[in-house]
């Protein structure tokens, strides 16, 4: 599987092939490319109704971006004297800025062109030459610029609606397995294949011995499920201790019932209450007592 130097956030770009489009309608509409725009240069929507951003996701984010650049783009509009204003992305731009970008990735758009958009997204999506994950980020945009549902988007890009989700959940994957599949590192299948998987740390570990192995797309789903029962059952094994108030709970309904209760835990915080019962008529006075 070869690797591929492209510059992140080549989907856009790809799609709209660098060109002003015009749409003829009342207003000449037109939509520019995937560009680089200086940070300093664009601005933040006084619409935006999101005012308040988690400073740890935040952070976390910069550091992807610092590693691997912004993958998708922001979306702006121009308002003059060479100044762009946020229409999207705004969660993105300010990690960007926190990572210290002077340019980031953005496409540019006039506040009225959905129709030119959904015009140039949809003729050359069917590019052969974008990846899984640069398709994907295109059924997002057009989902949410152009506000389609996904049974629609799936009738405007001639695609089963099982085809579009699968795509759009590969942007659920963490950052450094969304990069493996635009450099070709693994092929759509892998990266499906560990879509189950919801520990992004041990999502990296799996992609690196796909890629260092290479591994088939069945090999790949044997190893994500051996991986996914090996944490089940270490999870099993840890053994968990009671609070005290969960132990006197224990200890309350038991004698309530007249029997023995059994409250058991997992790692997670998820667990089951045991109630015991010798025969029918313990039974009925447990039920009854319970109601």
């Amino acid at each position: 599987m070869p690797k591929n130097d492209r510059p992140l956030g080549r989907g856009l770009e790809a799609m709209l092939g660098g060109m002003e489009i015009p749409v003829h309608s009342e207003h000449t509409q037109v939509v520019s490319g995937n560009t680089n725009i200086r940070v300093e240069s664009i601005e933040a929507n006084p619409y935006q109704p999101r005012t308040r951003f988690d400073e740890e996701s935040l952070a976390e984010l910069a550091q992807s971006i610092k590693t691997y650049g912004l993958i998708q783009p922001v979306t702006v509009r121009p308002v003059g004297n060479g100044k762009y204003q946020l229409i999207s992305g705004e969660r993105r731009f300010r990690a960007a800025q926190l990572a210290g970008l002077t340019e980031i990735p953005a496409f540019v758009r006039t506040v009225d062109d959905a129709l030119s958009i959904q015009m140039a997204l949809v003729e050359n999506i069917q590019r052969t030459d974008l990846n899984a994950i640069e398709i994907a980020l295109s059924y997002q945009m057009l989902m949410e610029e152009c506000h389609f549902t996904q049974e629609e988007l799936a009738v405007k890009v001639g695609k089963t609606n099982t085809s579009i989700s699968n795509y759009l959940r590969l942007l659920k994957l963490s950052t450094p397995v969304q990069v493996a599949v635009r450099d070709n590192q693994i092929a759509m299948g892998h990266a499906r294949a560990l879509v189950p998987v919801e520990d992004e740390a041990l999502q990296a570990k799996l992609v690196q011995q796909i890629i260092k192995d290479q591994l088939s797309v069945r090999q790949t789903e044997s190893l994500v499920k051996s991986a996914l029962e090996g944490t089940r059952n270490k999870k099993s094994k840890v053994k968990i201790t009671l609070s005290d108030e969960v132990r006197n709970a224990q200890t309350a309904l038991g004698k309530k019932l007249n029997t023995k209760v059994n409250i058991k835990k997992d790692i997670s915080g998820k667990g089951t209450i045991q109630i015991p019962f010798s025969s029918d008529e313990e039974l009925k006075h447990i039920l009854d007592v319970l109601q």
